[in-house]
């Protein structure tokens, strides 16, 4: 990728993590464009599926539900699970460390576009028993 090109980056044109429940495609993070205080990029989720309680110790998170339905699982202070129907449009932030979960509740499959800050923490998903990292365009 050219460094201009690098500022316009779609989920198809990079290496993708891959799970039993659907894939993360990092658009924007320091491997993909140099980018330094934030990363993210493109999740889709499969019907039915979804990810496991985790969280991100020492970032924040931020969700955009881009299509589909689910249940969106994120922790409150004291660590009680507060569950929420999320749809096309909805914001989810998720504070520093907090455990969190997606569901795909829909009948069809879910697309989110997730940013972490500060950059690095969705690098801990490639220890999930399931991951596998997907050639761009697969």
């Amino acid at each position: 990728m050219s460094a201009e090109n690098e500022k316009f980056v779609y989920p198809k044109d990079v290496s993708a993590f891959g799970f039993d429940w659907g894939r993360l495609a990092l658009t924007v993070a320091p491997e993909v464009n140099g980018a330094e205080r934030f990363s993210g990029g493109v999740v889709d989720v499969k019907l039915g599926q979804g990810h496991a309680r985790h969280n991100h110790p020492g970032a924040e998170e931020i969700i955009f539900v881009i299509s589909g339905t689910g249940e969106q699982m994120v922790e409150d202070e004291d660590g009680n699970p507060v569950t929420r129907q999320v749809g096309p449009g909805c914001t989810v932030y998720v504070p520093e460390s907090r455990y969190h979960s997606t569901l795909n509740t829909g009948s069809e499959p879910m697309q989110l576009f997730v940013v972490y800050s500060p950059a690095g923490p969705e690098l801990a998903l490639r220890d999930q028993p399931d991951f596998r990292l997907l050639a761009p365009g697969e």
